[in-house]
């Protein structure tokens, strides 16, 4: 049985209350705008103790760099909380970019999207004769924005990798139509999503019988 309750930020009692900064009393996370600015305008803050951001090493190192930017190199150029990858490095690995499924409909409506989804089998697990109904690849398409992809999921061997390279992919606009006119490699995990033809919608099988 895995628990994960989370952490609390230890901001409290090192002097933001004396100027002034707000603070989510619950956790210690501070609340920033999209600049990570703080209520108070001349207190900025990144990294794993804002509210409502990813906890996660790159994603603070990013913020930093492009807030250190705006602030003393003329940039404007803000950090994108959304579109960002990420793993869970489990025995069977997941990885994603962008909006889950559910952030997605309540974000744009569930009629205003397509989610394309498939399972897969891994070369390497045709040998031990591993379950080939286990993987599972899905995107997420806005339908009235020329289907781009705003939400990539994959679970799957080496899923981190995949993850990675696509997440460039989808902070260029990548589409439903790009992802079908790009030759997969075979045989590899990521080629599924090159192939993805089947619909959450449509109720179709997505079960696999080969690699």
């Amino acid at each position: 049985v895995l628990i994960a309750i989370g952490r609390d930020a230890c901001t409290r009692n090192i002097g933001l209350e004396t100027i002034g900064v707000k603070i989510n009393e619950k956790n210690g996370k501070v609340p920033v705008n999209d600049e990570e600015q703080t209520n108070v305008p001349y207190v900025y803050a990144i990294g794993d103790i804002l509210e409502g951001k990813l906890e996660l090493t790159p994603v603070a190192i990013q913020a930093g760099k492009l807030l250190a930017r705006r602030l003393y190199g003329g940039s404007s150029k803000k950090c994108d909380y959304i579109n960002v990858p990420t793993t869970v490095f489990t025995p069977l690995e997941y990885g994603s970019c962008g909006l889950a499924e559910e952030r997605a409909v309540e974000q744009y409506g569930k009629q205003n999207l397509e989610v394309y989804h498939s399972l897969f089998w891994p070369l390497e697990w045709t040998v031990p004769g591993r379950d080939n109904n286990t993987c599972y690849a899905k995107i997420i398409c806005n339908k009235y924005d020329n289907n781009r992809v705003i939400g990539l999921h994959v679970l799957g061997p080496n899923a981190g990798e995949v993850t990675q390279g696509f997440a460039a992919a989808i902070k260029c606009g990548l589409t439903k139509e790009l992802l079908d006119e790009t030759i997969g490699i075979h045989p590899t995990c990521a080629e599924v999503f090159t192939t993805l033809d089947i619909t959450k919608s449509s109720g179709q099988d997505i079960s696999q019988r080969g690699c």
